[in-house]
């Protein structure tokens, strides 16, 4: 695997058989060492998507109409009581599969990457699981924590 600091030569690059692109970006040497706002940390955990809000059990009218797609729990978006129209997005149906979420397994990178994240934690907008050998989003809504201390990797 090659590194480089031009985005575009990276976007270009293709995948390899493994899931890894031939060519990642990373923040220059010395931008690196102009000082990290993060700890720098090496091995995260891939979790997958997570619920944001309580879930409960389907309805028998949801399950009637939902079961073909394998739904086992719905997430409402809105609050207890919370007025809503027919035409507001009020949740999501989640399968099992889901709710297990990633893999579980854990990813060491390398240290130009951990630089770069503890430089700019938000500098990637996805990252890479060695176990389901593919890019996964990272941030707030990403898949992924740091094993320090459970904190989403792109935080």
């Amino acid at each position: 695997m090659a590194l480089t600091t031009n985005p575009e030569e990276a976007r270009k690059s293709p995948i390899k058989p493994d899931g890894q692109q031939e060519i990642y970006v990373v923040l220059s040497e010395e931008e690196r060492a102009a000082g990290f706002v993060r700890p720098v940390r090496r091995s995260y955990r891939h979790i997958g998507v997570r619920p944001r809000h309580p879930l409960r059990d389907l309805t028998p009218e949801e399950h009637a109409r939902h079961d073909s797609y394998g739904y086992v729990k719905y997430e409402p978006y809105q609050e207890e009581g919370e007025e809503t129209s027919e035409n507001d997005v009020l949740g999501k149906f989640w399968t099992q599969r889901a709710l297990d979420g990633g893999c579980g397994s854990v990813t060491t990178m390398g240290i130009e990457f951990a630089e770069t994240y503890a430089r700019d934690p938000s500098f990637y907008g996805g990252t890479f699981c060695a176990t389901c050998r593919s890019h996964f989003p990272v941030g707030v809504n990403g898949e992924f924590v740091w094993l320090d201390d459970e904190s989403k990797v792109g935080t």
